[in-house]
């Protein structure tokens, strides 16, 4: 069986003088579908960091944190196996990068193409190949600056794609995008959730928001994080009441359901 995507025992991991999460024991097994569903400022994104090792919990003889089965991995091989698409990265690619440079960073963990890269021609191939794959080979030229919001999207999950990851996380990625944009958005993570990477198959999807109606119906796992504690885990049908996401929330909400999403009103 392959080892866990993760497994948190009694992790607590800082953010200045703050915990930001807090004595948190979980696990998410490779391949897994799972949301984590939390308001703004509950840990969602100190989880995302303390994956790809931006953040470290507090070192205790009593907590421990395994990543793909393994305790300590040199940062750059750890991330050629997670795709990542989050608000951070968008932030770092306004800049005069054009579509081929951002997805081609994706081979260097990093978000352009700087002078001491050294694409080589299969880099080049997989970088058309996934473009063409997201139906944003019209991007290859443009610089950031001048997509939309949807379309710098689109290219942020070609530079995930790219390197063939196992699993990709995805931390609040309709923020900044129109009505049109989240529903592609939606289609094109259903798509990945189906038929995984270009070469292979099983590809899991982390998804971090505090929206309920980002969690595609391929999800049947959910995370209700608050305060930086887990208040909830269990099958999506289960943990998603009104009961739960009024306390989660903090405010009274309705809860509908259609065509295999949730939506709170």
């Amino acid at each position: 069986m392959s080892a866990p995507l993760l497994e948190l025992n009694r992790v607590t991991v800082m953010r200045g003088n703050r915990a930001a999460l807090k004595d948190v024991t979980l696990r998410i097994e490779a391949g897994e579908h799972v949301c984590i569903l939390g308001p703004n400022g509950c840990g969602k994104s100190t989880l995302i960091k303390t994956i790809t090792r931006e953040c470290y919990p507090l070192a205790r003889e009593d907590s421990s944190m395994s990543i793909l089965g393994r305790e300590r991995w040199d940062v750059f091989e750890l991330r050629n196996l997670l795709g990542i698409v989050s608000p951070d990265l968008l932030v770092a690619c306004t800049t005069d990068a054009t579509g081929r440079d951002v997805v081609l960073s994706g081979f260097f963990s990093s978000t352009r193409i700087f002078p001491h890269h050294h694409p080589d021609p299969e880099h080049l191939r997989r970088t058309e190949e996934v473009l063409a794959r997201l139906g944003i080979s019209h991007l290859v030229d443009r610089c950031v600056m001048h997509m939309s919001s949807g379309e710098a999207k689109r290219t942020l999950i070609a530079r995930a794609l790219v390197h063939n990851p196992q699993t990709l996380l995805f931390d609040e990625p309709s923020n900044a995008l129109d009505i049109a944009a989240q529903f592609q958005l939606r289609d094109t993570m259903r798509e990945l959730a189906h038929h995984g990477g270009q070469a292979q198959s099983g590809l899991a999807i982390l998804l971090v928001t505090h929206h309920v109606s980002e969690i595609i119906p391929e999800i049947e796992r959910v995370i209700l994080l608050r305060a930086g504690k887990v208040m909830a885990d269990g099958p999506k049908e289960s943990v998603l009441t009104e009961d739960n996401l009024q306390t989660l929330f903090s405010v009274p909400v309705c809860l509908h359901k259609h065509d295999g999403f949730f939506y709170l009103f």
